[in-house]
């Protein structure tokens, strides 16, 4: 079998578990596997790169920043590599380059827009483990790229993907996807098998063991994905494409987003284009929007609410204003969340939504926004009422039978 493994930054934070890293790796080839390894810098290795940088401007170059920063998995690579060796298997690093991994323009962001796999046939062929950095690669103009939050997730998936790999193990610290924070609810039970589309509502409505971008990925070129922990031998959790089982289970998780923040805006001209006008400059600025409620107008104006993430309130509040003459007041609230219902088996049960309605209302929640998709319910709440809520959510879907 060729398996791809991906290790995080907690699972190379120390040559110690560089160390353990090499431990696993050996044990997968010794079970007879060809492996490629996806490594993450050394944590804190890449906030410490960019103090670096920050030292001589706050605004440093993002092509000079994506150079400084691919360092760091190059590093890790290059150790787990020596490792290896020094205990007599043959490893050989590469960087994002070397692989093969060929990106779009964007700095800091870039997308992978092509995989040359050859250079890695070659060596697998010869019997070498590779060892690739993560989060990187290179543009058609020769220059180094890196692939933004969760980057080393991506390129492992993408790896997988061009070298038509069985599976994709992602290791962290975490031993698999929980039917919901186990630091908010220690109830909270592993789940031995997950879909595409609900690891990707759970991955974008906050769940931090897997970034949206990878699964997205994985769906798309149907790669086998394993959620698994460096620190334990637990099987982990499976996140491939849905089954008729699967929407025998209600709710697969429930999860809570604390980076939200609300725009609300009183008394809008209630006129053709408005909202369009809004929400493009918005995009224009980078800026996501997330939930959008609108009330209907009346005597020629309406009002309208949106939120986005709690790190880009001050800029949706500056575009919002350079509004004023369409909008008659604005209001701009941080102390929200958002708790999410995620599951396949809503597309086939009535009353999900319901049930997760009167279960906050028992508990004198006040929903402020709601979002629904075929698999999804979202609800904007007091971000005092975060925690509880989920609790009583999990609760309420019987999460831990």
């Amino acid at each position: 079998m060729l398996i791809v493994h991906k290790y995080g930054g907690t699972s190379v934070g120390t040559l110690e578990r560089i160390d353990n890293v090499a431990t696993r790796v050996i044990a997968a080839r010794d079970a007879g596997n060809d492996l490629v390894v996806v490594v993450s810098a050394m944590s804190g290795e890449t906030n410490k790169l960019i103090d670096y940088a920050n030292h001589f401007t706050k605004n440093p170059a993002k092509q000079e920043m994506d150079m400084l920063l691919s360092s760091g998995e190059r590093v890790t690579a290059a150790l787990l590599s020596i490792a290896l060796q020094a205990r007599g298997y043959d490893a050989v690093a590469m960087s994002g380059r070397q692989a093969g991994i060929v990106t779009d323009t964007t700095h800091t962001y870039a997308r992978i827009e092509s995989i040359d796999p050859s250079a890695m046939q070659k060596a697998i062929k010869d019997g070498k483990i590779i060892i690739v950095a993560g989060f990187q690669g290179i543009n058609k103009e020769g220059k180094v790229t890196t692939l933004g939050r969760g980057g080393s997730d991506l390129s492992a998936v993408a790896l997988a993907g061009a070298l038509n790999a069985d599976a994709c193990e992602i290791y962290s610290d975490v031993d698999g996807i929980y039917t919901t924070d186990p630091r908010i609810e220690p109830k909270a039970k592993k789940l031995d098998t997950i879909s595409y589309d609900e690891m990707l509502e759970l991955a974008s409505m906050g769940a931090k063991v897997l970034q949206n971008r990878s699964v997205e990925l994985a769906k798309k070129l149907n790669v086998k994905l394993y959620a698994k922990s460096s620190f334990s031998d637990d099987k982990g959790t499976l996140i491939t494409q849905e089954s008729d089982n699967m929407e025998e289970v209600l709710v697969s998780g429930v999860v809570l987003d604390k980076n939200q923040a609300r725009v609300t805006l009183r008394n809008v001209s209630d006129k053709p284009g408005i909202a369009a006008e809004i929400f493009t400059k918005l995009a224009n600025e980078g800026l996501n929007v997330d939930m959008i409620i609108q009330n209907v107008g009346v005597d020629g104006s309406t009002n309208l609410g949106f939120t986005v993430t709690e790190s880009e309130l001050e800029a949706a509040k500056k575009i919002m204003e350079s509004f004023d003459h369409d909008i008659g007041s604005m209001d701009f609230d941080k102390a929200v969340c958002k708790v999410s219902v995620v599951g396949v088996g809503m597309k086939s049960h009535a009353g999900v939504a319901a049930q997760a309605f009167s279960a906050l209302a028992a508990n004198n929640i006040n929903i402020q926004m709601i979002s629904t998709s075929e698999i999804k319910v979202s609800m904007v709440i007091d971000e005092k009422y975060g925690e509880l809520a989920i609790r009583m959510l999990h609760d309420a879907y019987q999460l831990d039978k």
